[in-house]
């Protein structure tokens, strides 16, 4: 059987703050959404306080103030270069490792049988808090699921310091610790999926197991039916060591005041679209559709309501920055209405191909792109090197007015020159 690690950042975005703010440990943090509109994010302090998941912040500012809470803005370049920094510790403990979220990854490590894993699993922790600052917890299985479950208890379950091995368990203990399991905390069991299971008398992880496989096929597809064997310890989700392409690419963001401005609009459809052709060509894709929408807030019932979308086709599948920006344009042109306040828009590439092999019809043969891949891969490493937006559309406005709302951010530690911390030695 295989075996899988899962080694999962407690509150990630809370402990990125406190790598370079020493001072906030102990300490009740949040960290909040795009716009500072929801908590996203809580230390362990927070959550004892009641600060909830995806709970508005309107709603929490009294018991912020009345606890001295440290509230922060959602630092994405900091929190990204993080994860790669933990990423990279761990690609030191196994060959196979699949980068799961920003703040999980599943290890492989079917040659460490002859180790104790329980050990090793100390290790890997040991590591990663001593190289980069970053708490996490370990969960061994012979599953992804199971994995995943035994980082659960290794998060909440004081005995296993932070690791948690499953086949280290004699049968008993992990039959009362499956039992007590709610079908909410398997992976891949939602809000909506639980009910229908407890009307047919599964109400936690142990019975959910116990199902004979064929009957959860009956009723839910082969879905559940590999999740039964998952629990059972047959592993039926392999690792993915290579990230699949996304099938589409969403950029939006709320803006940070409504507007009724159409140039602002226009600069913020700019600004998206060349974040999208970014992405695009990060993962060697093209697109040949563009998608945008526009709507009004959807919370503000006092404002006349505006909804909208449309997709642009492309003459021929393209990377290209300009042409992405001008259907967005377009797009975005053929959308608006005057008189409406606007909080967000947003820029979709569709129907994506791999440029590698990239077929072109007989009769329109696509343009050379020697000298357009060659543009963008020039402005690509300009941008990663001296920084985003180092070369940018003229048309994405350099004021930026919608940008979204970030009262309480933090410096880019790691990613900008500027905001490197200096330490003076006595």
């Amino acid at each position: 059987m295989p075996i899988f690690a899962l080694v999962d950042c407690n509150a990630f975005y809370v402990s990125c703050e406190r790598v370079f703010n020493p001072r906030l440990t102990g300490v009740p943090t949040v960290v909040l959404t795009n716009n500072d509109g929801c908590v996203i994010a809580r230390s362990d302090e927070a959550k004892a306080l009641g600060f909830k998941m995806a709970e508005p912040v309107f709603k929490v500012r009294e018991l912020i103030k009345k606890h001295n809470v440290q509230v922060y803005s959602s630092n994405y370049p900091l929190y990204a270069d993080m994860s790669q920094r933990a990423v990279a510790v761990l690609s030191q403990f196994t060959p196979q490792l699949e980068i799961y979220s920003i703040d999980e990854s599943f290890l492989s490590l079917d040659g460490f049988r002859h180790l104790d894993l329980t050990t090793y699993g100390h290790e890997i922790r040991n590591r990663v808090l001593q190289w980069t600052g970053l708490p996490v917890c370990v969960g061994i299985g012979t599953s992804k699921t199971l994995a995943k479950l035994a980082n659960k208890f290794a998060k909440k379950r004081k005995q296993f310091d932070g690791v948690c091995d499953l086949g280290a368990l004699s049968p008993a203990t992990l039959n009362t610790m499956l039992e007590d399991t709610a079908l909410g905390d398997i992976w891949g069991i939602g809000r909506q999926l639980a009910p229908r299971l407890e009307a047919l008398g599964i109400h936690n992880a142990r019975e959910l197991r116990d199902t004979p496989p064929k009957r959860m096929r009956e009723h839910f597809g082969v879905v559940l039916e590999r999740m039964v064997y998952e629990l059972r310890g047959i592993s039926c989700l392999a690792l993915e060591e290579v990230t699949p392409a996304r099938k589409e690419i969403v950029v939006s963001r709320s803006f940070g005041k409504a507007t009724t401005d159409k140039g602002g609009l226009l600069e913020a459809a700019t600004h998206y679209a060349s974040r999208a052709a970014e992405k695009l060509r990060r993962q060697h894709s093209v697109t040949q559709l563009v998608g945008v929408f526009l709507h009004t807030s959807l919370f503000n019932t006092r404002d006349p309501q505006y909804s909208a979308s449309t997709t642009v086709s492309l003459a021929h599948p393209t990377d290209d920055t300009r042409e992405i920006i001008t259907a967005a344009q377009r797009g975005l042109e053929s959308l608006y209405r005057s008189g409406y306040r606007y909080a967000k828009t947003g820029v979709m590439l569709l129907d994506l191909q791999d440029a590698a092999n990239l077929q072109t019809a007989f009769w329109n043969p696509s343009r050379p792109r020697t000298k357009t891949t060659n543009l963008m891969n020039t402005i690509d490493k300009i941008n990663t090197q001296m920084g985003r937006n180092t070369v940018a559309s003229g048309a994405a406005g350099r004021k930026q007015a919608w940008r979204m709302r970030r009262q309480w951010l933090s410096p880019a530690y790691t990613t900008r020159w500027s905001d490197i911390p200096v330490v003076n030695a006595t």
